[in-house]
């Protein structure tokens, strides 16, 4: 129900799709593979473009969207340094989101710069091209962890038709439909409508990648595509399984009637054919029980006070389904939960399933505290152990069979507030149990409001690790936080920072360049709440929420009594960004013909430089010089962009067996 386009519109494009219930998501046409950020010239003729372009065709009703770059380089990024442009693109977005408000804002993204995410965009694109089914079908589940809490939209996909033939064009094309919903992603683009199409103005021949030939005829994948595109517009279609297993969904709750309400609706509207509903009332002294009364089919279970754990546990015995789901009654699972979480449980052949937990906006734009909170850290996060397999989920979106959780004795008792599913999830997988993890299967978790009621849980989840330390003490860094083997979800995209590391492969030519994580950055404060107030009281959760977790679980814990020490960078890390030296020398050298700079470093290595594979900044070395490339894409020709690191003596003068290297290629410098 949507087109992408790589420049500007026409109105009467515009009305025509709207006119065929169209939406038309627009590129930024723009420099973005040249060095913008030496030539700021460059960068601003993007943002007048962008300014001239939403005033002309922003407000139109058939725009829903703007990418404000298309798979910039990845020598280029490195080349410009990409914290700098990742930068610029969020300037670009905000420059766009200032002036339509309403539209939503992202850059296309590629594999090969997957450390690239702007932290502002609305969602996350990505150009994913690969031609196996299998292969495509294992990357995207690491999409959800790229975008954080972002939907993710695959914005390019195709097959050429000149190598493949129309029979395997449209074939792929069928299935990459059904893997992008049957993975949760928010959209999917078919790369492209016709062969005819160009790029830095020369009419490209040697790839068909249309849907329809240069002369309009139509290929076989359109009829396909035609027929199969009306039935998959919602998820559905994807999610069948033979038989459905039945969920018991299990709400255990200590004085939340003001919060129930909200979660027993969402519970009542979902889609699932097989399930019910446990509250547990853990000995409640507000109006829980009235609010629960209200819905009739749910089951209500009162006890006396006795703790979280107890109360999941009284809840899995009365359980009548093979999978129990926990969720707490601060949440509100999408309606899809179960569905999803059905799948997952049938593809992975799981022990334990979840999802992420995601905060709603605010609902008023005065309530600053609570989307501080949501940025802030310490909200119950999943770790993942790779794409799929998680090392631990959060209580609030845990589902496991039954069988699973009787095998290990439920939860512990002696967890009464927090910790009960970390220490479920650490048994679990000791016990030899396995969890997955599903991106799509979302509950929305409303985090607290205020900050001090913020800082209270903080120093709750301190008592809780520091009870968690005499049960699992070899889980635990002297004096400091869980020792976790995977990756900590923060709900941030996985976006660049001056501290990074990323592995570019040798010569910086790696296909998929990731980037180095413990920990997935913080989410951003929401749209809207991005002023200085805000920004005041998230900089005040940051600096104080570990020190009064840190005291809890000093003054909780029977074992460590020391106070937290700040971590010390790691010294093997290469810093992405680091300062040139001053005797570095660049040059730019000209050719009439597209320069292939993979060709010209594989020529280098037989003039004895060498491939540096672990280097963030440069490609090649040679007798204590170090060398980086990257090439320019211009409408007339190239440029090949040089780097070296030159030391006091060379006087600024590149070695001439480069020089002649470079010119018997048939370039010319600057």
């Amino acid at each position: 129900n949507a087109v992408r386009v790589y420049t500007a519109p026409s109105i009467n494009m515009l009305n025509a799709a709207r006119d065929a219930g169209l939406w038309v998501f627009v590129g930024l046409e723009w420099a973005s593979g040249c060095d913008f950020i030496t030539d700021q010239s460059l960068y601003h003729a993007a943002e007048l473009t962008l300014l001239e372009g939403l005033r002309e065709w922003g407000r139109h009703d058939a725009v829903a969207g703007v990418f404000v770059g298309n798979e910039i380089p990845a020598d280029m990024v490195r080349w410009m340094g990409v914290v700098k442009v990742r930068e610029a693109l969020e300037q670009l977005i905000e420059l766009g989101r200032n002036e339509n408000k309403h539209l939503l804002f992202a850059y296309s993204n590629f594999p090969t710069t997957e450390y690239l995410e702007p932290n502002n965009a609305d969602f996350t694109a990505m150009n994913v091209y690969l031609e196996r089914r299998e292969d495509f079908a294992n990357y995207l589940p690491r999409l959800h962890h790229v975008a954080g809490d972002r939907p993710v939209v695959l914005s390019e996909f195709g097959l050429d038709t000149q190598r493949n033939g129309e029979a395997a064009q449209s074939e792929a094309l069928l299935w990459f439909i059904e893997e992008a919903l049957l993975a949760g992603m928010a959209g999917a683009t078919v790369y492209a409508w016709s062969d005819l199409w160009f790029n830095g103005g020369r009419v490209v021949d040697d790839w068909d990648f249309g849907i329809t030939k240069r002369e309009g005829s139509e290929k076989l994948a359109l009829a396909s595509l035609r027929e199969k595109l009306p039935q998959v517009r919602s998820p559905e279609s994807a999610l069948s399984l033979e038989t459905w297993p039945m969920f018991s969904v299990v709400v255990c709750t200590h004085n939340g009637g003001h919060r129930m309400k909200a979660c027993l609706e969402s519970l009542r509207n979902l889609d699932y054919p097989h399930y019910e509903v446990i509250v547990v009332n853990d000995g409640s002294s507000d109006n829980t029980v009235e609010v629960v009364e209200a819905f009739e089919e749910v089951r209500l279970i009162s006890l006396d006070h006795a703790g979280l754990s107890a109360a999941r546990n009284r809840g899995a015995e009365e359980a009548k389904g093979e999978i129990i789901a926990y969720t707490d009654d601060d949440c509100t699972p999408d309606a899809e939960w179960l569905r999803w979480l059905a799948v997952c449980f049938e593809k992975g052949q799981w022990d334990a399933c979840g999802g992420p937990n995601l905060p709603p906006r605010p609902s008023s734009d005065e309530d600053i505290d609570e989307a501080v909170v949501a940025s802030a850290p310490g909200a119950p996060s999943h770790v993942m152990l790779n794409d799929v397999e998680a090392e631990h989920l959060p209580g609030c979106n845990l589902t496991v069979r039954k069988s699973a959780f009787e095998a290990i004795g439920g939860f512990d008792p002696q967890f009464r507030v927090a910790g009960d599913d970390v220490d479920f999830c650490w048994r679990l997988t000791a016990a030899g149990f396995k969890m997955g993890f599903c991106g799509a299967a979302f509950v929305w978790h409303r985090r607290r409001t205020t900050l001090w009621r913020y800082f209270k849980q903080q120093m709750g989840y301190g008592k809780a690790e520091a009870l968690l330390m005499n049960v699992h003490p070899d889980k635990f860094r002297r004096g400091r936080g869980a020792r976790w083997k995977g990756r900590v979800y923060a709900g941030g995209a996985m976006s660049v920072d001056a501290g990074s590391v990323i592995y570019h492969g040798t010569m910086g030519t790696a296909a998929y360049q990731q980037l180095f994580l413990t920990m997935q950055p913080r989410r951003p404060l929401p749209n809207g709440f991005n002023h200085g107030k805000a920004r005041f009281k998230l900089a005040l959760a940051q600096s104080i929420q570990p020190i009064l977790r840190s005291w809890a679980r000093w003054r909780y814990s029977l074992r460590w009594r020391r106070k937290v020490a700040r971590e010390t960078p790691r010294k093997d890390f290469l810093l992405i960004d680091s300062m040139r030296r001053l005797n570095d020398y660049e040059s730019r050298w000209w050719s009439d013909e597209t320069i292939q700079r993979e060709a010209f470093l594989t020529s280098l290595l037989e003039d004895g430089w060498h491939a540096l594979e672990n280097e963030s900044d440069w490609d090649l070395e040679r007798s204590g010089k170090r060398l980086l490339a990257a090439v320019e894409m211009h409408n007339q020709g190239s440029i090949l962009l040089l780097r070296l690191e030159m030391d006091a003596k060379s006087h600024g003068n590149l070695p001439r067996d480069l020089v002649e290297r470079i010119e018997s290629l048939g370039l010319s410098i600057i």
